[in-house]
């Protein structure tokens, strides 16, 4: 069932029309690991109805292949994954998981080697 907050706004799941589009003409084809489904019409135009907040950076790389066009045949979440390929993370930016390189902590670390002004 929709949401009333998806009928206006974009960024809870689906807009209404994309709701009607995928009841109508949608064909559902899989979902992802993070719960994503993804579907295609007639014409082989796909989309992702995304699980909860939409960001672009939670489809996985096989999936992102798929929707673009780059590969026809549909990911199979079963596939055995090469030891050196690391589980797929949306975009970090902003978190506090976000990537902090080696010198910038080792920056943020250095003690003053002056003191500052007072009033």
């Amino acid at each position: 069932m929709i949401n009333p907050k998806q009928i206006f706004t974009w960024w809870h799941k689906q807009t209404f029309g994309t709701f009607l589009k995928t009841f109508f003409f949608g064909e559902f084809v899989g979902h992802d690991s993070h719960g994503n489904k993804y579907y295609k019409n007639k014409n082989d135009v796909r989309w992702v109805v995304y699980k909860d907040t939409i960001e672009a950076s939670k489809i996985t790389s096989d999936w992102f292949l798929w929707i673009h066009h780059t590969i026809n045949e549909i990911p199979n979440n079963k596939k055995k994954k090469h030891l050196w390929q690391k589980q797929h993370l949306e975009n970090q930016t902003g978190t506090l998981n976000s990537y902090k390189p080696n010198y910038i902590s080792k920056l943020n670390n250095l003690k003053k080697k002056y003191d500052t002004w007072k009033n």
